[in-house]
């Protein structure tokens, strides 16, 4: 394992982005330490079994895996198998079940008609009304430019304001820029060329990508806690350090804080093999105070003696504006947060032996693949030619 006198680069963070920088410099023979200052690694993509059931939960919300970049697919695949699950989402609206995103199966269904798809798109052009032909200035206009008005305020307006805790009139128009629609009857939700889910979850995925004698790892561990030894104040200029915490903490939030989205969860637990008959339920009508339910035991549904037994788990998922104690999820993004992460950005040039990364270094939001590919990039371009 190594130790403080032989380390070559301190990680902060033990999610997808630290853990890839660091297998790949233990691969090149690099001394890593890791410093978490939760309990487990994986940062929001941690999992766990549950005792009483044996079912998956993955603790921060679902994570599903996909990607069609074919260097991050044969990257992971060096450390776990996949699933042939395929992701498909349904939403309630009015006490009736559609599929999503929103493709001819959900506008036949809601507007109880046997659209082709050229009629399909012909009615949404229609319904589109006034929006058809003029820039939009926030997310409502979008979201009635890119669907019509019915569909929109149907399952997009309702979800949204849930989601965001504002009203979408009052939300940029680039957070849905490309809201799928699709005129054939394809539900499947994502377009990438490979997806699944990690053969014996997220953890033992994460496990492995560490499993080398270079690799330390100590967790519960706060880097900006001076009087413990792998704090900031101590390490600072001594060795490399790859940050993947909150950019403006690591900054004193000198220049303000950085804004961010929260979710909290309300499980249930039923004496059922099945509750909601899919993993993912979104509830889209302003009457319901959660976003959307996850019925984890149907992630996994080839794990047949956890799937056929009569008990199950269901987390309700709300959003919510993230105080400094709450666990930050998705940037708020707005105008002034932009220009503030702008402005802690130029401040990293004053860091020459800190690289910055992942999604709370970025203030950006980043699917699975999309922070492994950072990370190796990062890895060549920065993180390489900072050691000896």
């Amino acid at each position: 394992m190594a130790t403080e006198e032989h380390t070559d680069l301190i990680i902060v963070g033990a999610g997808l982005f630290g853990l890839t920088v660091a297998q790949q410099a233990a691969e090149n023979g690099y001394h890593v330490h890791i410093i978490d200052v939760r309990e487990h690694i994986g940062g929001n993509a941690y999992s766990y079994f549950d005792k009483e059931t044996g079912i998956e939960v993955h603790k921060y919300g679902a994570h599903l895996f996909h990607t069609s970049n074919q260097r991050v697919w044969d990257y992971v695949n060096r450390f776990t198998s996949f699933t042939n699950y395929v992701h498909r989402v349904y939403a309630t609206h009015d006490g009736e079940v559609y599929p999503m995103p929103i493709n001819l199966g959900t506008i036949n269904q809601f507007f109880h008609a046997a659209y082709t798809p050229a009629q399909a798109e012909a009615l949404i052009n229609e319904q589109a009304g006034e929006y058809a032909n003029v820039e939009p200035q926030n997310l409502n206009d979008q979201g009635i430019k890119l669907i019509g008005k019915p569909l929109y305020e149907a399952f997009i307006k309702n979800y949204t304001a849930k989601q965001w805790q504002t009203d979408p009139e009052k939300l940029p128009a680039s957070i849905i820029r490309r809201l799928p629609v699709r005129f054939t009857y394809n539900n499947r939700y994502f377009r990438d060329t490979y997806e699944g889910l990690p053969t014996d979850g997220y953890t033992r995925w994460f496990e492995r990508m560490i499993d080398n004698p270079n690799i330390e790892v100590t967790l519960s561990t706060d880097f900006f806690d001076a009087s413990q030894e792998l704090s900031k104040a101590n390490l600072r200029g001594s060795v490399p350090i790859v940050y993947t915490g909150p950019i403006d903490r690591y900054f004193g939030s000198q220049l303000g804080d950085l804004h961010w989205r929260t979710v909290d969860f309300k499980e249930h637990r039923y004496d059922e093999v099945n509750h909601l008959g899919t993993p993912v339920m979104n509830y889209v009508d302003a009457d319901v105070p959660f976003t959307r339910s996850i019925e984890f035991k149907n992630f996994n549904p080839e794990r047949t003696e956890v799937a056929e037994q009569k008990r199950t788990i269901v987390w309700d998922e709300y959003s919510r504006f993230a105080s400094k104690d709450d666990e930050p999820y998705y940037p708020i993004n707005t105008a002034e947060d932009r220009e503030r992460f702008a402005q802690y950005k130029a401040m990293e040039d004053a860091e020459p032996n800190v690289v910055f990364g992942g999604r709370l270094g970025g203030y950006a939001y980043f699917d699975m693949h999309q922070t492994i590919n950072s990370a190796l990039i990062a890895w060549e371009k920065q993180v390489k030619p900072l050691l000896k």
